[in-house]
């Protein structure tokens, strides 16, 4: 997944508060979120580090899934950050 491309992402402190979205542009909105705008949420429990992200070539299978994954169990979230992310680093400066 590129910077630029549409896709799922979730927003964490290790293991605490999360925050899951969808975006059509990832570097835009990781910009906003780290820089306190257009996320109350995100804003008010500090979170702005990318621990996962998926991409999507459609936006409506993104919304779908950014759905899901809002109705999941907190453990079933960790474990899929995990599979992917096992030291929850910040991924932003890894996407191309």
């Amino acid at each position: 997944m590129t910077r630029d491309q549409q896709g799922g992402w979730v927003y964490d402190r290790y293991r605490g508060t999360m925050y899951v979205g969808v975006t059509s542009n990832l570097a835009a909105r990781t910009h906003q979120h780290r820089s306190g705008e257009r996320s109350d949420f995100c804003a008010r429990y500090g979170l702005t580090r990318l621990v996962w992200a998926e991409h999507s070539g459609d936006i409506a299978n993104c919304i779908a899934h950014e759905k899901r994954l809002k109705r999941w169990r907190r453990q079933w979230k960790f474990d899929l950050i995990e599979r992917g992310n096992p030291d929850w680093r910040d991924m932003f400066d890894t996407l191309a």
